[in-house]
């Protein structure tokens, strides 16, 4: 799996790195371009599991629009990741 800190995260001035998607993107396609998931049926076990907050809040629809500045973070028992959209 990649690291979100890979090519297309940049730094911001929190202590969250930010994914550039340029536009809207859907929850399960950010968390395999931010590198979260890798793949889309690993996203959608992801989102189902209740392992996906948004700004704080679990998300559990695959297809939620994220426009960009939100915090998204997945936490399993293997690791907790927190990315910006940028």
């Amino acid at each position: 799996m990649r690291d979100a800190d890979d090519d297309n995260a940049t730094a911001t001035g929190d202590q969250f790195p930010t994914v550039e998607v340029g536009g809207t993107i859907r929850l399960g396609q950010f968390l395999k371009f931010a590198g979260l998931a890798e793949s889309g049926a690993q996203a959608r076990e992801l989102i189902t599991a209740g392992d996906v907050e948004v700004d704080g809040r679990i998300e559990t629809q695959r297809g939620r629009q994220l426009h960009g500045g939100e915090l998204v973070t997945v936490t399993t028992e293997y690791f907790e990741q927190t990315v910006r959209v940028g």
